[in-house]
């Protein structure tokens, strides 16, 4: 029976209170539930149809007649509690499922129930309520003897007390998605119901063979085992509850902090998914677990796998909603940092063609001057256009590469002709150091995107460095490696050192993060998008190797490596340096 169907159908009935409450319209079966009654705060019955009130000798009328400051002939085992459900609904406006065992006649009857509010009106308050149900079972017969029902209606209290308590621990732990709560309150409310020496639970992650208990409840003279890590290997009831999805007893359990007494291990799930255990220790004075604390752990535990995966989801959005606005924290920084890179040049670019349009140079040798400016500060300006480009394609999956043998005396020329001028212009020495061979080194990869790596982080070294220098030097690594489908002798490391400014150890894992810079106040000082690094990964990566940044922290030095495959095995001169393994 749904909760969301009674609240509709108690919806279209409170349109017409007079008809419900007099039960003039006799339509009563046609709600679908063979038992309907409307009552008031109190409990009073206001109507009442129950399609077996007649083999039963129930009389509705009578029934709602006779209530006259008398106790109801037909009424709740438990009425304490019956009564506190029905404020509930009325105060939340909210409908409830209860189940519980009624009394009438010497018989009780167990009913499942779907309490819903009637609102008269939407400005009114509600002080009536539809109860729609069904029968269960029933529990005594008429011709039973009065000792046997008076057992009987301790059985259907104690089982009142059992539903009563599963529904204090459900609400309990859907009153919040903090896990570290719905854990503890779980423990605490098992064992004090249970009376056990102890309640354990451990979160349950297939990708691993341990568990950590998260929470306990614990009786004063055993020891804690709050953080402990079990090897299910050695727990085996732990493993066998996590097979079946099935309470599992287990006689003697290994662990020492178990004192060798008999424990009840519970799986919780979500969807027919283990997400954690629950174990239970019961006292050596505890000869047996009852039928009901059986049940009653069952159901604790199926409460608590689905809490543990909402709260567990409700956690992950979390965490994806904080990184996304980190991530929108971190574009926002980089088209602004963006913004100011593309003014710069394009100022100058404006500005010195200005000056020769209005006639400012002096001569035909400040003129020239002023073209090259110009022209430096336009391929400037292409160079902050193409890494934007560079990254839009790689993020949309476009990058387009000719991967092709390649020598690296040649990338090295083409660097050395590049970069060493600019050291130069900044007193620091400019170092190239080649494998040792007999040959050329022959390396696979995309001629120009390589040259655009080396660039990048030759650039960012001397951009960088203030005093000293910048090293390049390369290694061959005699390792088979397979990209593409096709195997290759080994990979050439290319390592990139400088003695410059550094990074400190906490920052240096947003080096290769998009649109992340490692501080801005070096941006503004130093200039650039924060682009290189990462487009540099990302093409090395797309040639089949890898990028490492290393610094022992600020103030000294940095060094950067990336790997490329090796075409074919050159003829090495000395092996000493060249059998280094990753």
């Amino acid at each position: 029976m749904s909760i969301t169907a009674n609240s509709q159908r108690s919806n279209i009935l409170s349109k017409n209170l007079e008809d419900i409450t007099s039960n003039t319209n006799g339509s009563w079966a046609n709600l679908g539930a063979e038992l309907v009654y409307t009552q008031d705060g109190t409990g009073r019955y206001l109507t009442f149809w129950w399609e077996h009130s007649e083999c039963l000798g129930l009389n509705p009328q009578q029934l709602v007649a006779d209530q006259n400051g008398k106790e109801c002939a037909f009424s709740p085992v438990d009425q304490a509690a019956y009564l506190y459900i029905l404020q509930q609904v009325l105060t939340t406006l909210m409908p409830q499922r209860y189940q519980c065992w009624f009394s009438y006649n010497q018989q009780l009857f167990e009913l499942e129930l779907v309490i819903s509010p009637i609102m008269p009106s939407l400005a009114s308050t509600p002080t009536t309520v539809l109860v729609m149900g069904r029968l269960l079972q029933t529990a005594l017969s008429k011709e039973e003897n009065f000792g046997s029902q008076t057992r009987v209606e301790q059985a259907a209290r104690h089982s009142q007390r059992h539903h009563n308590l599963i529904n204090q621990i459900t609400r309990n732990i859907r009153r919040t998605l903090d896990l570290d709560i719905i854990w503890q309150q779980t423990v605490d409310s098992l064992g004090e119901a249970l009376q056990v020496e102890r309640c354990i639970i451990c979160p349950y992650q297939s990708s691993s063979t341990k568990v950590q208990v998260i929470a306990e409840y614990r009786q004063p003279n055993n020891g804690s085992m709050l953080g402990l890590e079990i090897d299910m290997a050695s727990e085996p009831g732990f493993a066998q509850a996590l097979a079946t999805l099935q309470p599992i007893l287990v006689e003697k359990p290994q662990h020492p902090l178990f004192n060798q007494q008999r424990m009840l291990v519970v799986t919780t799930c979500y969807q027919d998914q283990p997400n954690g255990l629950i174990a239970v220790t019961l006292s050596k004075m505890c000869s047996q677990i009852t039928l009901e604390e059986l049940e009653l752990a069952k159901e604790v535990a199926d409460q608590l796998g689905t809490a543990i995966a909402h709260a567990t989801l409700y956690k992950e959005l979390e965490e994806a909603r904080q990184q996304a606005e980190q991530a929108t924290r971190r574009i926002r920084e980089f088209l602004a940092n963006v913004t100011h890179e593309l003014r710069t040049p394009l100022n100058g670019i404006i500005g010195f063609l200005k000056l020769i349009l209005e006639g400012m140079a002096d001569d035909p040798e400040e003129q020239t001057q002023f073209l090259q400016e110009a022209h430096k500060s336009s391929l400037y300006l292409l160079d902050i256009i193409n890494d934007m480009l560079d990254i839009a394609k790689i993020e949309a999956g476009k990058m387009e590469l000719e991967l092709r043998s390649v020598t690296l005396d040649e990338l090295f020329s083409d660097l050395e002709s590049f970069m060493a001028p600019q050291a130069e212009g900044r007193n620091l020495s400019f170092r190239i150091q080649k494998p040792p061979t007999s040959d050329e080194i022959i390396v696979y990869g995309d001629y120009q995107r390589l040259k655009q790596v080396m660039l990048n982080l030759v650039g960012n070294a001397i951009k960088f460095t203030h005093e000293g220098g910048i090293t390049i030097s390369a290694d061959v690594v005699r390792k088979k490696v397979t990209f593409q489908d096709q195997q290759f002798p080994g990979m050439v490391r290319v390592r990139v050192a400088d003695t410059g400014i550094g990074v400190s150890l906490d920052k240096q894992d947003k080096l290769f993060q998009l649109f992340s810079q490692v501080d801005s106040s070096r941006t503004r000082q130093y200039g650039g998008t924060g682009l290189g690094l990462a487009i540099s990964q990302k093409l090395v990566e797309a040639m089949g190797g890898e990028v490492n940044f290393y610094s022992l922290g600020e103030g000294l030095g940095s060094t950067v490596t990336f790997t490329v495959p090796l075409y074919q095995q050159p003829v090495m001169v000395s092996s000493s340096d060249s059998d280094l393994q990753d």
